[in-house]
């Protein structure tokens, strides 16, 4: 059985439609067409808008951190180089400066292995700094764990009633690559 629908060419069919149904297929049409745009052309592009001005700043936190570690680089390069007898002194002041009795520094050819009890981590921090300034000690391996901690260990300072927060402490050890000798 053919439908006599089927068999009526397109153009036959939208005369036959009433103008009532012609104006609401014409106005579903612009609705789907106007639908199409918004999702294929204008959502992404106000979406990009949107986003932007957070894209751009954290490119230009990253392009800070990179022109920071190339400063950084560059002073490196150009600090006169030491012998590396200069090298183990500087390492051994420093070491001795900033973390006392809580560490100890063993020499093996050109590493130095550092093995730490309790060191307050903001002087670790400092050291390690200036370990790569001025001994141009590179760290190959780092094993620490947080020290639990210590009883002997002087009360935190206090802010008004509030106690503060200990400092954290490392216990562990940190193997140093020396400048060649």
């Amino acid at each position: 059985m053919n439908s006599p629908i089927k068999n009526i060419p397109l153009q036959e069919r939208w005369k036959a439609l009433a103008p009532r149904e012609q104006n609401l297929i014409l106005a579903a049409g612009t609705v789907l067409a106007l639908a199409l745009l918004w999702w294929l052309a204008l959502a992404p592009a106000l979406n990009t808008l949107r986003t932007a001005p957070a894209r751009h700043a954290a490119l230009d936190g990253q392009l800070q951190r990179m022109q920071n570690l190339q400063a950084e680089a560059l002073q490196l390069q150009a600090a006169p180089r030491s012998a590396p007898g200069d090298s183990v002194a500087s390492l051994r002041a420093s070491l001795t400066q900033r973390l006392g009795a809580t560490a100890q520094l063993n020499l093996v050819g050109d590493r130095a292995t550092v093995t730490l009890k309790g060191a307050p981590a903001d002087a670790l921090a400092q050291w390690l700094a200036q370990a790569r300034s001025n001994a141009l000690a590179v760290p190959v391996e780092a094993r620490l764990t947080r020290s639990p901690a210590a009883a002997g260990a002087t009360p935190p300072a206090t802010l008004g009633n509030a106690p503060a927060a200990a400092a954290p402490r490392w216990d562990g050890s940190l193997v140093l690559a020396l400048p060649a000798r």
